[in-house]
């Protein structure tokens, strides 16, 4: 029996990794949806070639930064350049376990290329994808879930809302500061122009593949199938992403006078995002609270984000950052006696403001870090590589052609002529 719990736990692993690294698929179809046509190709090739990149970092450093042993403040200092070696006593293959922990890196790096999007060298993509998962998401991963200082205090977060997507969110909101708005983002006099996304059905497609993929990333998160765990916890997770779409739909239709379907896929996925931390800890009543939270408030975010100038083009700091922040907060209110295996219950269950506090000091100072460290490093790759984003004539002219020659979208974009010259 203990043979076969071990395969079946490996096999939901595995399962959870392959949803997880099937969202890259859904992050393309949203990033290249939500930007303009002339860029699809790039954004698509970019999420294909620096998830590959992140994975050989992962297995040479990465891993063992979050999960290796003889650690210190920071990070672990064994398993580098990951065997596959399987540990005695564990009730799942370690090399499945490595490839679950793998996928949740990738999407964190693309999370923070979100801030990148439409106006970046491929080289700075390329050389950030290295850097980040050395240096940023390693760190924080380890205080968290690797058994760091964070995680002797009880830090909640079951699958990542803080590890995974505000770690995106903040090298995200440095990479926006440092590459600064795209053309024609804002008026002289302060107003905001709307760069519209050129394909909203595949924003959509976008969205409905990372909530199936959010089954693996929390409901994988359990690790084991023997207890049945994972079905409450995928329960929570798709309660959480409806609330957070009505919601949005709610408040859009109430300011708006009109019911905006942007705001309505961002809703959806601020709810999964929120419920990331706390689905293994919160009853299903609020589950959908925090869900529908965290729809309205991706909504006032965005608006937020914009008055500060700050040009954000799939939303990764409302979505990712803001509904993270919430949902991390979230279990310090509502984990249960009964699911808070982590930490300590939440502030309405009789647990005092202790977790709460604790919730507060691991969202802050992780944030911080996140957004410091690749503060410095893009500004340093900035002078180094004499800038980070590309001439304003490649801008304009998009990223499909001037970073690769090609066209995402070829026959909306060469002449008649070229047409012609083909079909001869």
């Amino acid at each position: 029996m203990k043979e076969i719990m071990f395969s079946l736990n490996s096999v939901w692993l595995v399962l959870g990794a392959l949803l997880v690294i099937l969202m890259q698929g859904g992050f393309i179809l949203l990033e290249a949806g939500s930007t303009r046509m002339k860029n699809a190709g790039h954004i698509a090739g970019k999420t294909v070639f620096t998830f590959g990149l992140a994975s050989i970092v992962f297995w040479a450093v990465g891993y063992g930064f979050i999960f290796g042993g003889n650690s210190n403040f920071f990070i672990g200092l064994s398993d580098f350049f990951y065997s596959g070696d399987q540990a005695d006593g564990m009730p799942y293959s370690t090399a499945a376990f490595f490839l679950f922990q793998l996928a949740f890196a990738g999407i964190s790096l693309t999370i923070a290329f979100g801030g990148f999007a439409e106006r970046a060298k491929l080289s700075a993509y390329l050389v950030f994808a290295i850097l980040f998962s050395v240096l940023v998401y390693p760190v924080v991963a380890h205080w968290i879930w690797g058994g760091g200082w964070l995680a002797e205090h009880g830090k909640q977060d079951f699958a990542g809302s803080t590890v995974v997507h505000l770690t995106g969110a903040m090298a995200a909101f440095a990479a926006t500061i440092l590459l600064k708005p795209r053309i024609g983002k804002f008026n002289k006099n302060g107003t905001t122009n709307n760069i519209f996304g050129h394909n909203q059905v595949y924003t959509a497609l976008g969205v409905i593949v990372l909530w199936v993929g959010w089954f693996g990333f929390n409901g994988g998160s359990t690790f084991v199938v023997d207890d049945g765990f994972f079905g409450f916890v995928a329960l929570n997770t798709n309660i959480a992403a409806g609330a957070g779409a009505i919601a949005a739909l709610i408040i859009s239709w109430m300011v708006l006078g009109k019911s905006d379907i942007p705001t309505i896929l961002n809703g959806a996925l601020a709810g999964l995002v929120a419920i990331t931390a706390s689905c293994a800890f919160v009853e299903t009543w609020a589950a959908v609270l925090i869900g529908f939270v965290a729809g309205i408030l991706v909504f006032y975010s965005v608006k937020f984000f914009d008055k500060l100038k700050v040009d954000d083009p799939i939303y990764a700091l409302s979505v990712h950052g803001a509904a993270g922040v919430w949902g991390t907060l979230s279990t310090g209110l509502f984990a249960t006696p009964e699911l808070a295996a982590v930490g300590k219950p939440g502030l309405f269950y009789g647990g005092g403001f202790s977790q709460l506090g604790v919730q507060a000091m691991g969202v802050s100072v992780s944030a911080l870090y996140a957004f410091a460290v690749s503060f410095i490093l893009l500004y340093a790759m900035k002078k180094v590589m004499k800038g980070l984003r590309v001439s304003e004539e490649e801008e304009i002219i998009g990223l499909d052609v001037s970073e690769h020659g090609n066209y995402g979208y070829p026959e909306a974009f060469i002449t008649n002529e070229e047409k012609n010259r083909i079909a001869n």
